[in-house]
Parts: C-alpha cells; sequence; structure tokens
C-alpha cells in the first residue's frame, strides 16, 4: 500500500511540474505540421445562447475562442447566426491566404 501511495505522489508531483516555470506564447498555433501565428488562420464566428458573438478558430488539434468585441470593449451581438450555432471556414485551420 505504501508503494502505491508513493507511485501517486511521484507521479502527481511530475505532472506538476512541467506546469511550473512555462510561459507558452498564445500568439502561435501548435499544430502537427508547423507553427502559424493566429492572424494567418481563419476565424468563424460562434454565437452565445445570449445572442453575442465570439471569433472562433479550430484546427482540429486545438481550438481558440475569444469575445468579438466594438472598439469601446462592448459584446457584438450581430444576430449572423441563431444562438449556439458557429459559422464561417474556421475548421479548415487553413491559412488566410490559401481560402481568398
Amino acid at each position: 500500500m505504501k508503494i502505491v501511495k508513493a507511485f501517486t505522489v511521484l507521479f502527481g508531483a511530475t505532472l506538476v511540474a512541467g506546469c511550473v516555470g512555462t510561459q507558452a506564447d498564445k500568439t502561435v498555433d501548435r499544430q502537427i505540421g508547423g507553427k502559424k501565428h493566429l492572424s494567418q488562420l481563419q476565424a468563424g464566428i460562434w454565437v452565445d445562447p445570449h445572442g453575442c458573438d465570439h471569433w472562433i478558430i479550430d484546427d482540429g488539434a486545438e481550438g481558440y475562442l475569444s469575445a468579438r468585441l466594438d472598439p469601446y470593449g462592448k459584446p457584438v451581438c450581430s444576430g449572423t447566426a441563431p444562438p449556439t450555432v458557429a459559422t464561417g471556414a474556421f475548421k479548415s485551420g487553413g491559412e488566410i491566404a490559401d481560402l481568398i
């Protein structure tokens, strides 16, 4: 029983150790096959249950979501889609130049 407890504590400490002291660059896509800046990826719009828009990018391995705001910092609620629906080519994860 002591061996199981010791292993559990050691395993937990190992998992947490990977999180300490690392500052990931959140502006870079870490997909398999190359890194791209998020500004190079195609975003879509997801409408939340309240009817407000959020930018969404999904490349299959990772997903990104942020609120769509006007210049004054207020949420944009455009009505482009019904609540809880996503629109646009956000699933491709491709570069914008590839989609034009």
